[in-house]
């Protein structure tokens, strides 16, 4: 199925989970939820608010509600990205047969999360985050929601590193720009020492062949 936007087919056409992709798509847009592509991955809308997206990882694909946490999830399915994560939830699949399998439970749980956004349900308030944001990454946060979204999504080892990273700055201008330097990075699920050439993302920052980069 070929859509006006180029970054969703090349998405869709990628060999890596094709076969997951494709199963999920054509669950998800059933539900007529409208196809959009943000933060490098397929993110789908009720009325222009994200309900759903899907996220492609190296041992399993996930289908990821922003207001997860809202679901009744009956059969205590969905799981958090990570333990600082407080309203996405996620389904997690590692081959199409689970998902083929799921189709169902996967229907009911996106109706639910359309009804939530129909009926208008607010997140709950809860309690500062434990982690401490420098007025920069907050400003940062405000500017470009979806680098905020990202990073709460990382594990919370990756964004104490980040955190630490940042606030080791004297000055107001050297946090920015260390931001800055990194948001593709927090937009790819990686952590600041995390290599990006691909083969891992558990390496030190490397060249390509992994041999270190130091600094």
């Amino acid at each position: 199925m070929s859509t006006n936007d180029i970054r969703i087919d090349q998405f869709v056409q990628d060999d890596t989970w094709y076969d997951e992709v494709a199963l999920l798509r054509v669950l998800i847009l059933d539900a007529s939820l409208q196809e959009t592509y943000k933060w490098r991955t397929l993110c789908y809308t009720y009325k222009d608010r994200n309900v759903v997206l899907i996220g492609k990882f190296k041992a399993y694909i996930t289908i990821s509600f922003f207001k997860g946490v809202l679901l009744r999830d009956v059969k205590q399915l969905l799981v958090s990205p990570g333990a600082n994560s407080q309203a996405v939830r996620m389904l997690k699949f590692t081959n199409a047969s689970g998902i083929r399998g799921a189709t169902e439970t996967i229907k009911s749980y996106l109706a639910e999360a359309i009804e939530i956004e129909i009926r208008g349900l607010k997140l709950p308030m809860k309690a500062k985050d434990q982690f401490v944001y420098s007025a920069e990454l907050e400003a940062v946060f405000t500017d470009r929601p979806e680098v905020k979204v990202a990073f709460q999504a990382l594990t919370p080892g990756r964004q104490r590193a980040y955190l630490l990273h940042f606030t080791s700055a004297v000055q107001s201008a050297t946090r920015l720009t260390r931001i800055h330097k990194v948001i593709d990075k927090i937009l790819d699920g990686y952590g600041p020492n995390d290599c990006t050439c691909g083969m891992s993302n558990r390496l030190p920052s490397c060249d390509g062949s992994h041999t270190r980069v130091e600094g």
